[in-house]
């Protein structure tokens, strides 16, 4: 790890921690155990929590057939690996503020990836949904650091972006002596996130995996690659969209062995959902 990364994750202590309601979640859905009375108490104990947790259970997206009126309800209705992804939702949104276009823009891009990895996931059933969806919403919290490091020296890589047609990572390297993912990735893992995830955040763009690596981790990385891709492909979160990209070429695309078809289904499903589901999560 070089200097200037390694002071950039030190720097990164200068984000909200983990809120305690997040962290103890976190940690309890780990239990077998544990009960959702005892996660709702807990969760009631932040009220902004509760409310999200409480409008996104009567949403779509969870093909609510009737309105949840109490947290234990939801939270048996979503599942404990919801409830973890949700906590981690609330979090975000309080550090994505205060909310102006690249912030915006980052977080549009950062949940439409999410959605978009618990999609495909959902399809190739490989990996577990709600994990993909944690890839997906992580996978560019390098970019969120950077910028909350050093707002001008991130804007002159979104400038080189925008203006000379370069991909974002080629963008950055004449800026950064690291990517985002890279950055991202340090840092999850220096907030204990599993491995999986750690791995899938580092390689979304490189898709580095080895032939040794088991095949969960293989899966989850290529759909966190392909859950950015979908975004960047349709513009969520970017200043237009890059409608000549041909999926059926990438290699997370091959890896996942999903054809022209599939590929055009699962991006027409991911469209419409997104459409239907981001205010439940604005």
């Amino acid at each position: 790890m070089n200097n200037e990364l390694e002071k950039t994750i030190m720097a990164a202590g200068d984000l909200p921690a983990m809120p305690v309601v997040a962290a103890k979640v976190m940690q309890l859905v780990e239990d077998e155990k544990v009960t959702a009375v005892e996660l709702a108490r807990i969760v009631a104990s932040d009220p902004a929590v509760a409310a999200r947790i409480m409008k996104i259970s009567n949403s779509p997206l969870y093909g609510c057939q009737r309105q949840n009126q109490t947290l234990p309800g939801a939270i048996m209705l979503m599942g404990f690996n919801t409830l973890k992804s949700l906590v981690v939702v609330a979090y975000l949104k309080d550090v994505f503020k205060p909310v102006g276009l690249t912030e915006k823009m980052l977080w549009e891009h950062s949940f439409g990836a999410g959605l978009a990895a618990r999609l495909i996931a959902s399809d190739i059933r490989e990996v577990n949904p709600e994990e993909a969806f944690l890839a997906g919403l992580l996978h560019d919290i390098g970019k969120l650091i950077m910028h909350n490091h050093d707002r001008q020296k991130f804007q002159m890589v979104i400038e080189r972006y925008y203006n000379e047609g370069i991909c974002f990572v080629e963008a950055e390297k004449t800026v950064y002596p690291y990517t985002h993912a890279e950055l991202g990735g340090c840092v999850l893992k220096k907030w204990n996130f599993p491995e999986v995830l750690v791995k899938a955040v580092t390689q979304h763009h490189t898709f580095a995996c080895s032939s040794t690596e088991d095949h969960y981790q293989q899966s989850m990385t290529a759909i966190t690659s392909l859950a950015n891709l979908f975004c960047i492909k349709l513009g969520i979160g970017e200043r237009d969209p890059l409608t000549e990209l041909d999926l059926t070429e990438e290699p997370a695309a091959r890896q996942l062995k999903l054809d022209n078809d599939r590929l055009t289904r699962l991006l027409d499903n991911f469209a419409e959902t997104y459409e239907r589901d981001k205010s439940y999560f604005s």
